[in-house]
């Protein structure tokens, strides 16, 4: 018999007549972040007015919503003592530095060792829930060769503030990146929804299965031979979305192995991809909070290579 660790019964306001359930229990139910409730609708866990809706079901003045959210599974992912880099740290969250080659989550191929291990041994179990068992604490990810900041939430409610912010596009993320080829303008936007590739698992692509909106900005910082420097700025935040983008635009970045050129440039060890800055509004104080990671030696190194060349 599955045990809950809430059940929840809302009534629909006037005011969202007519809006998808998702969102609405998105913003009205504590401790709940869109994805989750849309999990919670395709496990069958909400009922309007006693009977199971999908996600997208859209709501009437009146009707009454129930949703059951199961226990938390017992964490079964050990805690190591692997060192990290916090940038900043309070009773709500913490900011840290990723490495290039550090996996967030635990996944197969890569169990231990991961981001989740190391905050398990930093944390302790001060993290939040909301994720589940695999993924606490985690409020959005970069990936493995992806080096720069990261944010971690210790509670739900700082996880819930955080994860609007994302959704609502108002929490800065902006990277750095070298990519191939020049660029005739100094700034622009690709806007191109991305979803899971048609035939490799692993890839996401152009309008792929299930694809969302995906929209990244970008500015050049320095333009060399056959090379430019970026800073980029997601305002959404899809997996992959800077790789795909900047491989549909024809400039993928240096050393992707997935996006870029089959002779992948080696001495980068992965992408040429960094977190750079990171901002948010700290979900207990109000207060706005911003950070800066410096470029790691990988990154500085190439780029000096292309400068030197000039």
């Amino acid at each position: 018999m599955t045990e809950y660790r809430e059940k929840i019964s809302l009534p629909v306001p006037e005011q969202y007549n007519g809006v998808r359930i998702d969102r609405f229990l998105a913003e009205e139910a504590e401790n709940l972040t869109r994805s989750m409730a849309q999990k919670l609708c395709d496990s069958g866990m909400v009922e309007v007015d006693g009977k199971p809706v999908g996600k997208s079901y859209k709501l009437s003045t009146n009707e009454i919503v129930m949703a059951c959210v199961p226990q938390l599974e017992e964490l079964e992912i050990s805690p190591e003592n692997i060192p990290l880099d916090v940038v900043y740290e309070d009773a709500s969250l913490l900011v840290v530095n990723k490495p290039k080659g550090m996996v967030v989550h635990p996944a197969p191929g890569n169990p231990n060792g991961t981001l989740v291990n190391a905050l398990l041994w930093h944390c302790g179990e001060s993290l939040s829930g909301i994720n589940g068992v695999i993924r606490p604490g985690i409020v959005h990810r970069i990936d493995k060769d992806t080096s720069g900041l990261l944010i971690v939430a210790k509670n739900d409610k700082a996880h819930v503030g955080l994860a609007k912010q994302i959704s609502e596009h108002s929490f800065t993320r902006e990277y750095e990146a070298i990519v191939y080829y020049g660029f005739n303008q100094d700034e622009g936007t690709v806007d191109a929804p991305i979803g899971r590739h048609p035939k490799e698992r692993k890839k996401q692509a152009i309008n792929g299965s299930n694809a969302r909106k995906a929209v990244t900005h970008y500015t050049v910082l320095g333009r060399y031979d056959g090379f430019t420097h970026m800073k980029l700025r997601l305002e959404t935040g899809r997996t992959h979305q800077i790789r795909v983008h900047m491989a549909h635009i024809h400039h993928p970045v240096v050393g992707d192995p997935v996006y870029g050129p089959q002779k992948v440039i080696a001495e980068t060890q992965g992408q040429c991809l960094h977190a750079r800055k990171i901002g948010f509004v700290h979900p207990e104080t109000g207060e706005y909070l911003e950070f800066v990671s410096d470029l790691p030696e990988y990154f500085t190194n190439f780029l000096a290579k292309l400068k030197s060349k000039e």
